[in-house]
């Protein structure tokens, strides 16, 4: 919470860069170097509204056994300034064996017109027996070289468990 009010308070630029909630994008994930896997992910705002759907869809492999997980969410954005939106996000996960939701909230926005950066906060339930839910942080850069295309980082973690990297190249619309 720190880190998003530390970057929530960051001097912006005076460029202001459209942030697309709609667009695709194909990812490469990797969890703590052991386990990796491609995925698609994508979202589509609803006109002006600031509401959006989005889905993500990774497959992991490891030792020749595949892993599918897939989440759909319902999100909104709203604009705090012309750089800077304030998110928040409800999912449904399915992780092959187990199911459960994610709340999220962070901010998204931009440093430059090319530059954007993502910052939130996740809160997991999954439908397991035990320890079933978790707090997780993500942190994520997008560089646009041009207004439709651009390319993707992402760190999801909480300092106890995996750590998810995920790197993509999105075409915004």
């Amino acid at each position: 919470m720190i880190a998003l009010a530390l970057v929530a308070m960051l001097p912006l630029s005076a460029n202001a860069a459209e942030r697309s909630y709609t667009y695709v994008e194909g990812t490469y994930n990797n969890i703590d170097s052991d386990v990796d896997g491609f995925g698609v992910r994508g979202s589509v705002e609803f006109a002006d509204s600031g509401f959006y759907a989005l889905g993500d869809y990774r497959n992991y492999s490891e030792r020749g056994a595949d892993i599918d997980t897939w989440e759909l969410a319902l999100g909104y954005a709203l604009g705090l300034s012309d750089n800077l939106d304030l998110i928040a996000e409800a999912a449904h996960t399915d992780y092959e064996v187990v199911d459960g939701y994610r709340l999220s909230t962070g901010l998204r926005g931009n440093f430059t017109e090319n530059f954007e950066y993502l910052g939130k906060v996740n809160y997991r339930n999954l439908d397991a027996a035990g320890d079933s839910d978790d707090f997780t942080y993500t942190a994520g850069l997008q560089y646009k070289f041009s207004p439709t295309w651009g390319v993707t980082g992402e760190v999801e973690f909480d300092g106890d468990s995996a750590e998810i990297y995920t790197v993509g190249l999105r075409a915004s619309f």
